[in-house]
Formats: structure tokens, sequence, C-alpha cells
């Protein structure tokens, strides 16, 4: 079966199921599948945000598919690492033309985010301390503490952050032998996205370690990330004409990071390269030092902005200009917009899954250890983190699919928005909220026209309840 004979009418979804059927080999069962496929597509058309049975209302299902949504999230068929793999190959095939490239590299952005979750019987929720400057956050939450990763590409005039993957990296401790730290385990899930393409990685500067830093280098990555204030750096060491014994020194003086901001006269004025900003200039400084961390040579890029204060970059490959420097970092806010969007638009965090064997958690810091519990409890605990992984991962193709028609049939969406915005600025893509516009306008003409052909409308015409749906009905 391929997918050409699906192209009836409705381009958006014909789009978006072409797409979607290239996922079928994550799935060992075909049901399993078409259940996903009902998950992407409610994630996609619903106007609330209100967990699982969002999915029931914005489709129009009968009631019993509530707890066969349940049974998709937890099911075994559902093959995670290889949905990751494979979802992270079609956006870089589907979107090459759109790669958001520097020196013959894609871009990567890395980052965290904390779920708020208050839930006494949720494994991995925890205490979590929010670093921010917006005073509307809580100091402290109970929540997940996940981490991201997602590729830049060009949106028209613009850049989206489209998202490969977010995992649950933090809560719950099976063995007292584990001692991978978020830095270990961002690098994992990194590999096992199984990126063939030559790449720079983006991130704040928690990520500036050596843990982050030396995976990448043996695998011909780099990163580039801000440094700390009080990091220091060394010259490198002065040569000497005669050796004597032992190994050639490689470090000279010592360099603190703030040091480099002391003589004015050795920075560069240039227009700023950051993203957005036009009519602004910078002054930057570039000096290559041995960082004791990696024990090599990287580029430390200081830059002083106008408006913004002063700031150090880091690059690992010391071949890369300056400004370019400053051009990648200025784009790894995007993340931050996609979790925006992810957590408002979305709701990709939204899943509200109950363990009910599990020992309600205690109102305090740190993680659940369960290596003292039966295997049984163990394994009802895996089987619930897998299934808040399942919805992340679903939730996270799902905005993708949303960006991937925003770039590939912007047009369209607007034609078929259906609503009215009272500013549609050129040269802007279509946000998340206005595809999801477009695709419920769609739906019903897509289920009625592919339901003898398509193995998704089939799929959902069969399990309706007319009376359920949300303002719509189907021809007969």
């Amino acid at each position: 079966m391929t997918s050409n004979i699906f192209k009836k009418s409705v381009p958006l979804w014909s789009a978006w199921w072409d797409i979607v059927w290239q996922l079928r080999p994550a799935f060992s069962r075909n049901s399993t599948f078409l259940w996903f496929a009902a998950s992407l597509a409610a994630f996609c058309v619903r106007s609330d945000r209100h967990g699982v049975t969002s999915f029931v209302r914005a489709l129009g299902l009968q009631q019993r598919c509530y707890e066969r949504f349940l049974d998709f999230f937890h099911s075994s068929a559902v093959k995670l690492p290889v949905l990751r793999a494979s979802w992270t190959a079609i956006v870089l095939t589907v979107l090459q033309s759109f790669l958001f490239t520097v020196n013959g590299r894609i871009v990567l952005l890395a980052d965290g985010i904390k779920a708020p979750k208050s839930g006494r019987k949720m494994p991995g929720v925890k205490k979590l301390h929010q670093e921010s400057q917006n005073n509307s956050k809580a100091e402290y939450i109970f929540g997940h503490s996940c981490q991201a990763i997602a590729v830049v590409v060009h949106a028209a005039s613009s850049f989206l952050a489209v998202p490969l993957a977010s995992v649950i990296h933090e809560g719950v401790v099976f063995s007292n032998r584990d001692k991978r730290t978020l830095l270990d385990k961002l690098v994992l899930l990194l590999a096992s996205l199984a990126i063939t393409m030559p790449f720079y990685l983006v991130a704040d500067r928690y990520y500036a370690s050596a843990k982050v830093i030396l995976p990448l280098l043996k695998r011909g990555q780099h990163l580039i990330t801000a440094v700390r204030s009080n990091a220091v750096a060394y010259m490198p060491a002065a040569s000497v004409k005669a050796r004597g014994r032992g190994r050639p020194r490689k470090y000279g003086s010592k360099i603190p990071i703030k040091e480099l901001f002391a003589d004015r006269s050795l920075f560069v004025s240039a227009p700023s390269p950051v993203y957005g900003e036009r009519g602004v200039d910078i002054l930057y400084r570039t000096i290559d030092l041995y960082w004791r961390p990696v024990g090599c040579l990287v580029r430390f890029v200081s830059v002083i902005h106008p408006t913004r204060g002063s700031m150090t970059f880091l690059s690992t490959d010391v071949s890369l200009d300056a400004l370019e420097v400053v051009r990648c970092y200025g784009v790894r806010f995007k993340i931050e917009v996609t979790f925006k969007q992810a957590v408002h638009a979305v709701g990709t965090y939204g899943y509200r899954f109950w363990m009910a064997e599990m020992d309600p958690r205690p109102n305090r810091s740190g993680n659940q250890h369960v290596h003292h519990k039966s295997e049984g409890y163990r394994s009802h605990v895996r089987r619930k983190l897998a299934a808040y992984d399942c919805h992340l991962q679903v939730g996270t193709i799902a905005q993708g699919l949303l960006q991937m028609l925003a770039i590939l049939h912007a047009g369209t969406v607007w034609q078929r928005f259906g609503s009215w915005l009272r500013t549609i600025r050129p040269g802007i893509a279509p946000s998340e909220g206005v595809v999801t516009l477009a695709l419920r306008q769609c739906l019903p003409e897509f289920l009625v026209t592919n339901r003898e052909s398509n193995p998704l409308a089939k799929f959902i015409t069969q399990n309706l309840d007319l009376d359920r749906a949300e303002g719509w009905h189907l021809a007969s």
C-alpha cells in the first residue's frame, strides 16, 4: 500500500497523511498505528487541551474510544526509539531545502522544560527549581523535568524550531549504580536520533560541559553555547627551544573569562547578526584558548551589546567566524517559542495518566527511588513513564506536522483558515493555532471524501458518534 492513492481532495490532509504514513514501521501492529494516527489528528484539531477526553470530543468519537486511546499510550507495540529516529529522518528529508545551515552544518537546539504536575500517584514527579526572570513563575514547582531537541528551519522570512524529541530525564531512580546526569542523558537522546548530517548543537550555558562536548567532538560535531562569567581558560603554553624531560607543557597563563572585557581597544564593531535586529552595532572580540574541562582549544567570542549587556560565547569549532557564532546563538530562543506553543497551543505536556499501584508521593524534594521495590512495581513504573514519553513524542510530532504544513502549504492554510485575524503579517508563516483551525475546517470534507480509500478516514468514520461531533456532521 502506498500513499499515492490517498491524494483525493483536501490537500492539507493529503500532505498531512503522506508524512504520517511514513511512520508506520515504528509500530508492531496496524491497529496501534491507526490509534497513533487518530491521536495525531486529535492533537492537530482539538479546541481544548483537557487530556485524552479532548481527543474524543475533537474527532466526535464514541465513548469507548477513550479507553482505547489510553491503551495506545501504554501499548508495548509502540517502538519509541524507532519513532523518534523515523520522525527525525522525515523532518530532515521533507524540510531539507528549508534547513538553516551555517558553515555547511545544520543547527540543532537543546534545552530543558519543567512540566507542572501535582499528581501524587504519577511516577517521576519531583520538586523542581525554576530559574526564570519571569515573576509570574513560582520559584519551586512539582512536575516532570524534560529535555528536548529541535532543528532550526527557515519559515518565510523568519525561523522555526521544529521539535524532534522530548523525554522525561529525571525523577525516578531504578538503580543506585546509575550515575548518569541530565547532560549524559541529553547526549544519549541526541545519539538515538541517528542524525548523520554535520551539525552545530546550540544550547544555554548549563550545557557548557565536557560531558556534552567530548562525545560531540568524538562524532565530529560541535557545540555552541554561552559560558559563565566565572569560567577560566588558558593561553597556549609558550614553546621552548630545548625540551626537558616529561610531557610538553600545554597550558600557559590563566585567563578569567570576565577579564576579556577589560580592554575595549581589542574589540571590533560590526552590525549585529542576531535574528530580527536592524540598525544595531555590537562590539566583539575573538580569542582561541585552552579550556581545561575538554583539554583542547576552543573559540571564545566576547560580545558587548548596546542594550542586552555583555556575554561570552563558546564554540568548539575554532574555524567558525565569530559573527556566525553570535548568529547561531541568536536563534536559540526559538526553542523557547516552540515550548510556549507546545504548552499553550498543542498540549504536548498535558497528559494526566495515574498509576493506581503507586505509593503516594510525599510532598518533599528528591527523586523517587524504586530500586528496593519489587520487580512488578518497577515494571509498572516503567510502563507509566513510557506512556508519558509516548504522549510527549506524539505531541512533538503533531506540533512538527503543524509547522511543516505552515512552511510547505502556507497559501492553502490561509485559504482554509476560515476565521479572522486583525493583522496577518507578510513574510511570517502561519502559527500552529492557524494551521489547527485550517485542519479543523477541512476535517469533515477529508472524512467524507476519503472514507473508502484512506485508512485513517475509514478508521475514524467507523468509530464516529455523530451526536458527540463538535458542530459538524458527515454525509451518510
